[in-house]
């Protein structure tokens, strides 16, 4: 029997569910026919780099020839949308809401924790038999009660804050002098010590779980979360020296050579999932948490970014702003044999990828959460228009104890398949990608609807950003932990797992 989860879109636009829901249950059916195993999940995740910084979007100097030939074999989704930062990002794909609804306003400050009134992405896949394994970055709340072990993840080896070695004046806070290269990491709420550099550490350490659990009865998911190419812009030297040599300074050669080292790591993991003949029941799926960073700026011979050009595939906008290159990043999918690799131009969003595993796992959504839309039928192919419908992004980094409502109408835009609205300009994408002429003059009833969509969705979510009156934590938990563990008995040296077989 199909498996039919429910669907709620409060951001969808006379989206008639009816019709939608009965169009999921046939891809379902569908799908359990072709492939009655439930398949394994790999779920990678960049740091800040965005849409342009890949091979087959055309970077003129980065070289990338795994996520190439992941891009060559996936469905690719060309207008795939996130959040402009970190956090917020992550809490609208652990829970397929909109970051604003699980209380995630900002990256630190307490603002950074999801709301552990939610449901999220490994908890709805355990309901229907998945183990799950975190490796790498997590930031959703440093916290005891919101560390991925304690919400589902069976598995977790993740830094602390959101970046390594990151401390600030609250409670998001990695381990004390951590750096890049030999990290202290926690696994499964004990530190370890490790050697070598991070990026190659989380996906060994991703490796080894999933070889732990590939024959085991239960599919599983894995989520790789690297660390890279987040600033500080250090990579190793073998990675750094090409671009050195053509002239970058060390900023530029550092972040170019973090995203190298990446599909490095990626040419591993496609190595070993051949290798385990995994590939006709595993997704993998590869994007990045929001808009490039500045580190992808200037040219070979120029040391410094500013004044100079970045390639950002034609985009407005770098990481953190609420333009279509703040939030649009690569999305690709593959599936051996299910999905065909192609592009898919419907815009989608970070909010659709619970539901959609959920439709492809058979498991049941959480009640009342969940506002974004599998698109499972787009990528079995299926000739459908799925709905227009407003998405919605927010900068929401006011200061910490100032009443959100007045900054409502700061640093926000509405999207929908044509159109972006940022503050009082408006954008035809579809005739003007590069955000060159604002179109509000001529389209104000356009402009009135998305301030009034706009309205009603902030009017949803403030009741529910429960961290803007939290205080500051007094102590910085991974600290504290890091100081008991060392008290009493040290921090053990981390044994990387066997890979072969």
């Amino acid at each position: 029997m199909c498996h039919q989860g429910v669907l709620t879109a409060q951001s969808v636009l006379d989206t008639p569910m009816k019709a939608f829901s009965l169009l999921l249950l046939a891809s379902l059916c569908s799908l359990t026919a072709s492939a009655a195993p439930r398949p394994n999940v790999i779920l990678v995740i960049t740091d800040d780099q965005g849409y342009g910084p890949v091979g087959r979007h055309g970077h003129p100097w980065i070289q990338t020839p795994n996520l190439d030939a992941l891009y060559d074999k996936s469905a690719r989704f060309t207008r795939f949308l996130v959040s402009p930062t970190c956090s917020p990002t992550r809490a609208a794909i652990m829970t397929g809401r909109h970051p604003l609804k699980n209380g995630v306003s900002h990256t630190i400050l307490e603002r950074e924790r999801m709301t552990l009134e939610a449901t999220i992405l490994p908890q709805v896949l355990q309901g229907a038999g998945y183990t799950s394994g975190i490796f790498g970055k997590w930031h959703l709340g440093d916290e005891d009660p919101y560390q991925p072990h304690k919400r589902g993840f069976d598995e977790a080896f993740i830094h602390g804050a959101g970046g390594i070695g990151q401390a600030y004046n609250c409670s998001c806070a990695d381990a004390p002098g951590n750096k890049y290269f030999d990290p202290v990491v926690r696994h499964n709420g004990s530190f370890v010590k490790t050697k070598g550099y991070c990026t190659d550490i989380f996906f060994t350490a991703a490796l080894g779980w999933i070889k732990s659990v590939k024959d085991k009865e239960a599919p599983f998911f894995a989520y790789i979360t690297t660390n890279a190419p987040h600033g500080p812009f250090i990579a190793p030297p073998s990675n750094t020296k090409r671009f050195t040599d053509l002239g970058f300074g060390t900023r530029q050669a550092g972040f170019y050579g973090m995203i190298e080292n990446i599909d490095e790591n990626m040419g591993r993991l496609h190595t070993m999932l051949e290798q385990w003949d995994l590939y006709e029941n595993t997704i993998v799926i590869f994007m990045s948490d929001n808009g490039m960073t500045g580190g992808g700026g200037g040219r070979p011979g120029k040391d410094l970014a500013k004044g100079y050009p970045f390639f950002n595939a034609g985009q407005k906008g770098l990481k953190g702003s609420v333009d279509e290159g703040g939030v649009r990043v690569p999305f690709f999918v593959r599936w051996d044999g299910t999905f065909l690799p192609r592009d898919i131009n419907e815009l989608s969003a970070h909010i659709d990828i619970l539901p959609t595993l959920a439709a492809v796992a058979g498991a049941s959504l959480p009640k009342d959460q969940v506002e974004g839309r599998s698109f499972l039928p787009l990528l079995l192919g299926q000739k459908i228009k799925l709905a227009d419908r407003y998405l919605f992004s927010q900068k929401a980094r006011w200061p910490t104890g100032s009443e959100p409502d007045k900054h409502q109408w700061s640093n926000f835009a509405v999207r929908n398949t044509r159109y972006r609205l940022v503050g009082g300009q408006l954008f035809d994408l579809l005739a003007d990608p590069t955000q060159q002429n604002d179109v509000a003059a001529q389209h104000p009833k356009v402009v009135q609807r998305m301030r009034a969509a706009y309205d009603e969705f902030w009017k949803e979510a403030r009741p529910l950003m429960v961290n803007e009156k939290a205080p500051m934590s007094k102590t910085r938990p991974f600290h504290v932990w890091y100081k008991e563990q060392l008290a009493k008995g040290g921090i053990p040296l981390w044994s990387p797992p066997e890979l072969r077989e």
